[in-house]
């Protein structure tokens, strides 16, 4: 079997916020919100990020997409260091990684057509003629199912999947290598979520494109993931392909999102265990000594477990990396 071509790879990546400073200028309070995490993302695959709210996913993404500079570790993409590269440098690799927003409502600019708007990024990278991007922008709304006389519409016309897809469309524009999609559909009707997700889906295959998929939604990442990546307060606890993610999970924090999941059938739901966990997730400024998991954790722990934090290791022979000192001593 041919090994998979890596897009884009990150070592030992972190983010920190400072909060509060002394008299001096001096950081007093660090907020950490990704510590030392490390993955790779190849060609033409959707690698799914999920977690609760506040535990870096989206951060890891804009870092990625030039809207945030690393603290530490390194983002290599081609062989170069995108992390080490100055503003004025990376510019010349921002068009190979896009963003498409959570909110179509907030990311779309209320003065513009939405003609405009997908047109905006082609004139700026000047990828065509003038007098050919009108042509591409047709070929683009009709890529993410609009009409062409649409294109003089203003965004406030435009409910919010239709957003959505002048969104996807505008990242299309410049011909990316990666997407960055945070959080896409979570501010959408179920019902439309379904189109959208089905959208990406499609354009993925037809473009040849490469996803990094920040999603709270199990049920939504499983849909369109190869491969998913768990984080809990900065920290990547569990990795592995969707179907043995999902079918066997070994992460505690992973069985437990897992176990929230809503099923339909009420067979199955009588017999599934709901696990719950106790107390709250603990701040990002004063995280918890050893593993990150330890204060809710419901598994035996062990002196390892608050002493020194575990790393990140394939405990079988099918790439599934996981986090943990019990799991990793069995």
């Amino acid at each position: 079997m041919a090994e998979k071509e890596v897009l884009l790879e990150i070592n030992h990546l972190s983010k920190e916020f400072v909060v509060e400073k002394n008299f001096f200028g001096k950081p007093t309070k660090v907020l950490k919100a990704v510590d030392d995490v490390s993955f790779k993302i190849y060609k033409q695959e959707a690698f799914g990020l999920v977690g609760e709210s506040g535990c870096g996913k989206t951060t890891i993404g804009k870092m990625l997409a030039n809207v945030y500079t690393p603290t530490r570790g390194e983002i290599i993409y081609n062989g170069v260091d995108l992390a080490k590269l100055s503003q004025k440098e990376r510019r010349a690799y921002c068009k190979d990684i896009q963003l498409v927003f959570q909110d179509p409502y907030a990311s779309l600019n209320p003065r513009m057509t939405i003609g405009d708007i997908i047109a905006e990024p082609i004139l700026v990278n000047k990828l065509l003629p003038k007098s050919e991007v009108e042509k591409r922008v047709l070929y683009l709304l009709n890529c993410v199912g609009l009409a062409s006389h649409q294109r003089n519409r203003y965004p406030h016309e435009f409910s919010g999947g239709q957003r959505q897809r002048v969104g996807i469309a505008r990242a299309l524009a410049v011909e990316p290598k990666l997407i960055v999609c945070d959080e896409p559909v979570s501010a959408l009707d179920v019902s439309i979520q379904a189109q959208v997700l089905n959208l990406l889906v499609d354009l993925k295959q037809e473009f040849g494109l490469t996803y990094l998929f920040i999603a709270h939604g199990l049920n939504v990442v499983k849909h369109i993931s190869d491969r998913v990546g768990v984080m809990y307060l900065g920290k990547m606890q569990e990795l592995a392909d969707k179907h043995e993610l999902y079918d066997h999970p070994m992460h505690p924090y992973t069985k437990a999102l897992l176990s929230s999941t809503p099923i339909i059938d009420p067979k199955l739901k009588k017999t599934k265990e709901r696990i719950i966990l106790k107390g709250d997730v603990p701040s990002s400024i004063n995280p918890p000594s050893g593993c990150r998991f330890n204060s809710r954790c419901y598994f035996q722990k062990t002196p390892a477990c608050t002493s020194q934090c575990p790393s990140l290791v394939d405990t079988t022979d099918k790439q599934h990396f996981v986090a943990c000192h019990l799991v990793a001593d069995k």
